[in-house]
């Protein structure tokens, strides 16, 4: 496939800090004119007629601030709605799979809840984080691409991303194979190491659907293609329940039928959204086809692919972490029980905020790419916003039902009695989880990836593992210790990215977004 010929020319004046309120002004010249299907072209033209619309209402200094912060608005929770609600549909789903396998296992026994809560968890979780930050190089550079209209390079993108994905997936399947002796020379019982392993070999199969699957679902994020992963997703899940249940209870296959239902899914919904890319007119102009100039580049793209990668890993090994140190308390089972369905409540109301955290990568890199900056600061301050607002609603709540939450997971009393403690820790942890995705994926369509890996190592690793480990152990606060360590380290996480954003000079992101597209034009 041979590159775009144009490539956009951007003018900018007065450079000026974060804010809508000032005057500045960037111009791109429009690319080639494509051949588009009538439906992708429609589609196409709509999403930028509403960025440039908004970014027109921001520039409109003649209208007052409350208008144009009125009408603003409107437009761009309609635009973040239509990325957000389907996309915490998709999260919601993949988290719901993991989550109903943790829970019919859990039914098994307090050693098979255990037993899949690590393994879900802690060994299941390295693989996602690290593919799944892998994967946001793709979220990068094809939110910009598209926002710059070189729809070509978006299926180049996706491409790159699936063979670095599976090479990796090689190298994780060990880790897999060698679970009990990890998890024993981690400190861990032998019958809990012995029957997590026996959990996560199930799982094996998962992996290289992770490597498939995230770049396609960055891929149609980019173009602002959710629903049919939605649609996808929703009914595997009614289907990994009939089956799960089938297997686990009637056929009594036990752990090991569970994780292998799991992997079965996660392949069906890879399959069918790479039908759907295949099939639809929609993705006609960004899918053309395999093609050997994916196999180019591939030393450059592996480097963002590592620092995004690293971001997001430091951030799920350090859930894991949390889990690994609350297996070595006193009651190891008590403690594990409990923490890990107080993780697995704030995991699923957390995936609201992952939701948004799509939504606004996609928002961002859109409208950098478009060379709208004030479109981008605006989508940033409503997404945190209403992702806040859900947030604070879901705390509430946990509170209100914090005796009786935990009997959904399992029928143990001293478990709902230590989960209904720990219920104040996840209520202030679903607050701060409110804001740091979101902030997380501003970083994304960014491109910051490389820098908040330096922020979440200082945060999480300097702070909040020392200081959960020295609260749970050393003062014997046990769960609560290590949980309010944990808090800590993310409180000063996302205070730093507040910041960070807030001081955000957004037109000479938009100068970055257009250097990083011209660079790897030529990959």
């Amino acid at each position: 496939m041979s590159r775009p010929t144009t490539t956009p020319l951007l003018k900018c004046h007065r450079t000026q800090p974060f804010g809508f309120a000032r005057d500045f002004s960037c111009n791109m010249a429009s690319p080639q004119n494509h051949q588009l299907d009538p439906t992708s072209k429609q589609s196409h033209q709509n999403k930028r007629g509403l960025s440039s619309e908004l970014e027109s209402i921001l520039s409109n200094k003649e209208v007052p601030l409350f208008h144009r912060l009125r009408n603003a608005t409107s437009i761009e929770l309609k635009l973040l709605m239509q990325l957000a609600a389907p996309a915490v549909g998709v999260y919601m789903v993949s988290f719901g799979m993991s989550t109903a396998t943790q829970i019919i296992s859990g039914h098994l026994g307090n050693l098979e809840l255990a037993a899949a809560s690590l393994g879900n968890n802690g060994i299941q979780m390295f693989a996602y984080g690290l593919l799944m930050g892998m994967g946001s190089a793709v979220e990068t550079l094809c939110g910009q691409a598209y926002g710059a209209q070189k729809y070509e390079m978006l299926g180049i993108y996706l491409q790159r991303s699936t063979i670095l994905l599976g090479a990796t997936g090689v190298l994780v399947t060990l880790i897999y194979i060698f679970t009990k002796p990890i998890l024993k020379l981690l400190g861990q019982s032998n019958d809990i190491a012995s029957a997590a392993a026996l959990f996560v070999h199930g799982l094996i199969p998962q992996i290289y659907a992770y490597a498939l699957n995230f770049p396609i679902q960055k891929f149609l994020q980019a173009q602002s293609i959710v629903a049919p992963s939605a649609y996808i997703s929703v009914s595997t899940f009614v289907v990994h329940l009939l089956i799960s249940w089938a297997l686990v209870y009637k056929a009594g296959l036990g752990l090991l039928g569970a994780s292998l239902v799991l992997s079965s899914s996660w392949w069906i919904i890879a399959v069918g959204q790479f039908v759907y890319i295949v099939t639809s007119p929609r993705c006609k102009q960004t899918w053309t086809g395999f093609s050997v100039q994916a196999f180019t580049g591939l030393g450059e793209f592996f480097k963002l692919s590592a620092a995004s990668a690293v971001m997001l890993c430091l951030e799920t090994w350090y859930f894991q972490i949390i889990l690994l140190l609350a297996g070595l308390l006193h009651d190891p089972k008590l403690a594990l029980d409990s923490l890990s369905i107080c993780m697995l409540i704030g995991g699923c109301i957390m995936v609201i905020a992952i939701g948004f955290m799509a939504a606004v990568s996609v928002r961002v890199g859109n409208e950098l790419g478009a060379g709208h900056p004030k479109s981008a600061a605006f989508s940033v301050g409503v997404a945190n916003l209403v992702s806040l607002l859900i947030s604070l609603v879901a705390a509430v709540v946990v509170l209100a039902l914090r005796n009786v939450i935990s009997y959904a997971f399992t029928d143990g009393e001293a478990v709902a009695r230590a989960v209904s403690e720990l219920c104040p820790l996840l209520a202030i942890s679903l607050i701060l989880n409110g804001v740091q995705p979101v902030l997380s994926g501003v970083a994304v369509g960014c491109g910051w990836q490389a820098f908040v890996a330096y922020v979440n190592i200082g945060s999480y690793y300097i702070v909040g593992i020392p200081l959960g480990s020295l609260l749970g152990f050393y003062f014997k606060l046990g769960a609560k210790g290590i949980w309010s360590g944990m808090i800590g380290g993310t409180l000063m996480q996302t205070i730093i990215l507040i910041w960070v954003t807030c001081r955000t000079d957004w037109k000479k992101e938009v100068e970055k977004a257009m250097k990083r597209l011209e660079k790897w034009d030529d990959k």
